[in-house]
């Protein structure tokens, strides 16, 4: 391995450039299949508010982002954690990437486009549902969802898992080799590794799509990522693979949630931890149904009246809404109470479990305001409304972290998180 600092660089129209050289210790200047070059970026501070981006060439201007369902966890619970430092690193193997991914060549296709027969069909087979929706939602998910791989997500994942994980454990962190099941476009585990939590990882999905996304994704930010298509009631790797399985919004769209964790403490070696978080609480997803239904239905009606055209979206744009909608009700299968997911884990056979909740104010706000989004045609809300729907949330958050957690019983927050272990 050969390291060292770049000899020059400038910043010039939005792009950072840098030069160097490297050569064996004898001056020859070759190197055997399999070495390493690590360049390490000098930190400069960027005019015009453009900012870094791992893995990537260009430097854009920081935009806030609407951001109802990507969020940053309680601050208390924060600590103190070393800066990453951005780190360009080459292969002389054929110049590919030391941060590469790969999807398994066996893998299925992806259907981004369904037919109204498959759509009937899957009404009646949720596990075809759960493909051909998140097929159709896997290009355009990160949008939807104000996902991103940049430092606001990177914190929500990690405070997500500080969460919910014991402090001495955190002590000891990064684990080695981490699995992501229901990965969706990677959000999850990207944003872990980016943050410290695991070296290398594997994603996984029902959806060929979302693999598909998630490895492109892991290759962008140059971390070492494979993937593959795998159902996670029967995980295709072998016993005591991994030391740590992550999920996020995963367990209720698992038909057995029980049989997967047994899945999940098979593939875990022995101590090793799994972490999931997002999943929607009995009582959380009442309201959030509730006011998310009810803002659809005064949108659709108010944009119909005169002079509000303009914040109509065309009729193929609403129908392949409800399309997505109707598939949306087939896949989202469960709701926890929190002690009751506790017991199933239990039931799996994992030690040491515990939940915690988040989000009582603020998915109040962030569902309907989510899908007011949806509803009028994209660009048209502005920067005025991303900020005052980022802000407000944060707000809300913080009074649902600092007051109603103290008086609201755990099972009316949104979302629930659970964590547990493989017995040594």
């Amino acid at each position: 391995m050969i390291s060292g600092t770049p000899d020059s660089y400038s910043f010039d129209n939005g792009t950072f450039q840098f030069s160097y050289s490297t050569e064996e210790a004898d001056g020859l200047g070759s190197f055997p299949a399999g070495s390493q070059t690590t360049i390490s970026v000098p930190s400069v501070e960027f005019p015009d508010g453009h900012q870094r981006h791992r893995g990537r060439g260009r430097l854009s201007p920081q935009r806030l982002r609407p951001d109802h369902r990507v969020k940053r966890r309680r601050k208390h619970r924060r600590r103190h954690r070393e800066p990453r430092r951005n780190v360009a690193r080459i292969v002389a193997n054929r110049g590919r990437p030391i941060g590469w991914a790969t999807m398994t060549s066996t893998d299925p296709a992806p259907q981004p486009h369904a037919t109204a027969e498959q759509v009937e069909a899957a009404r009646h087979d949720s596990k075809l549902a759960q493909v051909l929706y998140h097929d159709w939602e896997a290009e355009s998910y990160d949008e939807k969802w104000s996902i991103s791989y940049d430092q606001r997500c990177i914190d929500y994942a990690r405070d997500c898992f500080d969460g919910v994980v014991p402090d001495d454990e955190i002590d000891r962190l990064p684990y080695d080799r981490a699995l992501e099941l229901g990965c969706g476009s990677g959000f999850f585990l990207l944003n872990l590794i980016q943050s410290g939590v695991a070296r290398r990882g594997s994603v996984t999905d029902l959806s060929p799509g979302m693999v598909k996304v998630a490895t492109r994704n892991g290759q962008s930010l140059g971390l070492d990522i494979d993937g593959r298509v795998a159902d996670a009631e029967r995980i295709p790797y072998d016993d005591d693979t991994f030391d740590l399985v992550v999920g996020h919004a995963v367990l209720h769209h698992i038909p057995d949630v029980e049989q997967s964790l047994r899945e999940v403490l098979r593939v875990l070696r022995p101590g090793g931890r799994f972490v999931f978080a997002g999943e929607p609480t009995t009582v959380g997803n009442g309201y959030a149904r509730a006011l998310a239904d009810l803002t659809w239905n005064v949108t659709i009606r108010a944009v119909k009246l005169p002079g509000l055209g303009s914040w109509r979206r065309t009729q193929a744009e609403l129908d392949e809404n409800s399309r997505a909608a109707a598939l949306e009700w087939v896949v989202d299968l469960h709701t926890f109470d929190p002690h009751d997911l506790e017991r199933m884990a239990a039931n799996a056979g994992a030690v040491q479990v515990r939940t915690a909740t988040e989000e009582f104010t603020a998915a109040m706000l962030g569902w309907p305001v989510r899908t007011f989004e949806a509803t009028v045609p994209p660009g048209r809300l502005g920067f005025g409304w991303a900020k005052f729907a980022f802000t407000s949330w944060k707000t809300l958050s913080w009074v649902d972290d600092n007051l109603w957690r103290r008086v609201v019983p755990k099972g009316w927050f949104y979302n629930v998180m659970i964590t547990g272990i493989k017995p040594s």
